[in-house]
């Protein structure tokens, strides 16, 4: 029986899902109304009307809520849901309409217009007879509305002229508004006439861009549509119709220039904000001419105007995004009875119906960013960056047929006091904003090198939801342009120009911190190449040392060590580049953990505020703390020195452990490689290349595998007495090896032939973390 139970439940629910997958948006969203509309009694309907119009619409939640359509504000109404009507006496609409042939079922609607222009044209005796038909009927409005010429000729002619114009209004099938599937093509009964159908997610059907305001009124022989327009002919296809519009000459010009007038001639559903001769008027000349002779920019600009979709304007009553057949999206909208396009009212004429889309007109052009050079890509917050670009001349250096990448800062980035600078200054901080090549976001990676046109390298480094250069992240906002990208940037970038020691030292406020950095032997480490991040904290984070105190401290080596490696990190981490409000967790040289991250814009470490932070460093990033850095989990086993500690830190309780003691760090973290160069003499007849082979040690297991190599291998120095030249002094050597630490240096050299007079090529010296 539970078996049973089961299958009877999966099946239900089965023919459910099916049902609402296969059922109309139209009949959804008249769903929704009833739901709405439910405390109102049986078969009531809500509907939003636009305040000052007429206009009345099943709505989708998102109208219904804002209470708006098309940015107007819209009412309540309740009436009685299609196919229902009032009893007196009673709440709702418990009464079914009387079923009745077409002709009948006009009057029932409201569509006594119709049905009039119906029984005048002798097409009353054909819809109250034997068939199925479906008769889109204009709302009495609609006739109202109709061009009273269009109108006239009608009225005159009603054997001939009406009657075919209401014959174009049927179908000779029943056809429920399930039944009508976007993208359709229905025959008319009038000479093969095509009606295009469209049905929208927001409940919206349409045919040939006119709207059906109400729907699915039964008939014995068929079924009526009530829609908000008369309809007319479609004959010409979209292309047709540009070649024959005078006010299209220049968008006409500009689609054969670029092969795209043929696309518009094809089968499709497309939609055409046309551009008039008087938008194009409005161009500055220069641009026009640059595009109209670039044949891609040409082709972008034209198809940037085109949707691969039929957008009718009465199924427009909120703004959405559309994909052009450039590939960028453009938005459509509404503002009352305009349509706006990238919330612009610029539509002048709409729904001109084709065979195979729709034309709105418009007064201006569409301008994509494919089709602009990179210097029109900035937008309103980038106008400060733009603007002094243009003013110290850079623009000239953006040739059209170059590649470039701009890194624009918000406008917000320029301070008073940077845009009082000196103008070669100023101008040489905005030539580090520009790059060499064109470089798209996806494109960049971390460790990355960009060199600006002022000839400084810029470093990429990648986070997990942050993309920096230098000191600087991005924002959303990049743009391709014909030549170039542009990214946006929160901050002018400073590029780095001393390392990590040299701004120590050259800064009064980390005095005491490089002093305990050299009493430790670390100056090596922030002095060679490499990524680290540093937390520096200022002379007032020691304040309360006294000189006493100071000599403990130096005389243990190993937990100084301790002390000053935990405010050290491999890697480069800038604090814009944390995710927000996220912490983020380092692990230390030392090898305790480092807690980060930010908090209105502002890094905190262990909870510490950073005072200034992304300060950078050739070979790093300065962040600046006004108290020292302790790991929490590492226990103090002297008294003297946690009796100091106590001094300088206050925000953690510091463990104590008697006769505990710091693990010795030795400085293994990093190496130093000779990298393997061939020297090349400058002045030179015959003679030998020489080689510096490197061998990298890996650690202390290998020590005494790298002996037995160097006695073995190590060939014996011969030195040039004669004449100036020298090749590589002994005592040269000997300093090379005792330098590297457990890091050792094979050279091998064969001095064969005459002396000569060479000159030593300076090998790079790499630190790698």
């Amino acid at each position: 029986m539970k078996i049973f139970f089961l299958f009877t439940f999966s099946t239900f629910l089965l023919s459910v899902f099916e049902q609402a997958a296969t059922s109309a948006h139209y009949d959804k969203i008249l769903t929704h109304s009833r739901i709405r509309a439910r405390d109102q009694g049986p078969n009531v309907c809500a509907l939003q009307q636009v305040m000052g119009t007429k206009k009345k619409y099943f709505s989708t939640c998102r109208n219904w809520y804002q209470g708006a359509i098309c940015g107007k504000k819209a009412t309540v109404l309740y009436e009685c849901c299609p196919g229902y009507m009032k009893m007196d006496g009673t709440r709702g609409c418990p009464a079914v309409a009387p079923i009745d042939h077409v002709y009948g079922t006009l009057g029932i609607v409201g569509a006594t217009s119709t049905q009039q222009y119906s029984d005048i044209s002798k097409l009353r005796e054909e819809i109250e007879g034997r068939g199925s038909f479906t008769f889109f009927a204009p709302s009495n409005e609609a006739w109202e509305q109709l061009n009273s010429e269009i109108h006239r000729n009608l009225v005159d002619n009603v054997n001939i002229e009406l009657y075919n114009a209401l014959h174009h209004h049927m179908v000779n099938k029943r056809m429920l508004t399930k039944d009508l599937k976007n993208g359709m093509i229905l025959v008319s009964m009038y000479n093969g006439q095509k009606l295009l159908i469209n049905h929208y997610a927001n409940g919206v059907v349409t045919v040939n861009c006119a709207r059906v305001i109400h729907g699915n009124q039964i008939a014995t022989n068929g079924v009526v549509h009530v829609i908000d327009r008369v309809l007319t002919a479609v004959g010409n296809t979209i292309q047709d119709f540009i070649e024959v519009e005078d006010d299209l000459s220049s968008f006409r010009a500009a689609a054969i220039t670029s092969d795209v007038l043929d696309i518009l001639g094809r089968p499709g559903h497309y939609t055409l904000f046309a551009p008039t001769n008087e938008a194009f008027e409005r161009l500055p000349r220069g641009i026009l001419e640059r595009i109209m002779g670039d044949k891609v920019a040409s082709e972008a600009l034209v198809k940037f105007h085109i949707l691969n979709t039929l957008q009718c304007s009465e199924a427009i009553t909120g703004g959405a995004v559309y994909e052009t057949l450039e590939g960028n999206t453009v938005e459509v909208g509404c503002d009352g009875e305009s349509l706006t396009v990238n919330g612009v009212k610029m539509v002048k004429r709409k729904d001109i119906v084709t065979s195979n889309g729709v034309i709105h007109l418009i007064d201006q052009v569409l301008i994509p960013d494919s089709a602009k050079q990179v210097f029109e890509l900035g937008g309103a917050q980038q106008t400060t960056f733009t603007d002094l670009v243009a003013q110290l001349g850079l623009t000239s250096s953006l040739r059209p047929e170059g590649q470039y990448t701009l890194l624009a800062p918000l406008n917000g980035a320029f301070s008073d006091d940077t845009l009082r600078m000196d103008q070669r200054l100023l101008k040489t901080i905005l030539q580090n904003h520009i790059i060499k090549v064109k470089i798209g976001l996806n494109e960049l990676y971390n460790g990355q090198e960009l060199e600006t046109i002022g000839g400084k390298l810029l470093r990429v480094f990648v986070y997990r939801t942050a993309v920096c250069i230098e000191n600087s992240c991005m924002v959303r906002g990049s743009k391709e342009g014909r030549n170039g990208f542009i990214h946006i940037f929160r901050q002018i970038i400073n590029p780095a120009e001393k390392t990590l020691h040299e701004m120590l030292r050259n800064d009064k406020r980390f005095s005491v911190f490089l002093s305990l950095v050299k009493a430790a032997d670390l100056d090596d480490v922030l002095s060679r190449p490499g990524e680290w991040t540093l937390f520096v904290p200022t002379n007032d984070a020691f304040k309360d040392l006294t000189d006493d105190d100071k000599d403990v401290l130096l005389r243990d080596k190993n937990a100084l060590r301790n002390i000053l490696l935990y405010h050290l990190t491999q890697g480069v981490f800038v604090g814009s580049g944390f995710e927000p409000g996220v912490t983020n967790i380092l692990k230390s040289i030392q090898g305790g953990k480092l807690y980060l991250k930010t908090v209105n814009d502002t890094l905190l470490v262990n909870e510490l505020k950073s005072r200034e932070s992304d300060l950078m460093a050739t070979n790093g990033v300065i962040h600046v703390i006004d108290k020292l850095l302790y790991p929490a989990d590492l226990p103090v086993g002297n008294d003297q020195l946690l009796t100091i500690l106590k001094k300088l830190i206050k925000y953690i309780q510091i463990k104590f452990v008697r006769d505990s003691t710091f693990k010795e760090i030795p400085l293994t973290f990093y190496k130093i490689n000779i990298i393997e160069s061939n020297v090349q003499p400058i002045i030179r007849k015959e003679g030998p290349e020489i080689k510096y082979t490197r061998i990298t040690a890996g650690g202390s297991d290998n020590e005494e595998k790298l002996k037995k190599l160097l006695e073995e291998e190590v060939t014996k120095v011969t030195k040039f007495i004669e004449g100036d030249g020298h090749l590589l002094e002994d005592e040269e050597i000997k300093r090379l090896l005792q330098g590297a630490g457990t890091e050792y240096t094979k050279v091998t050299k064969v001095i064969e032939g005459e002396p000569q007079i060479i000159e030593r090529e300076i090998k790079k010296v790499h630190l790698e973390g």
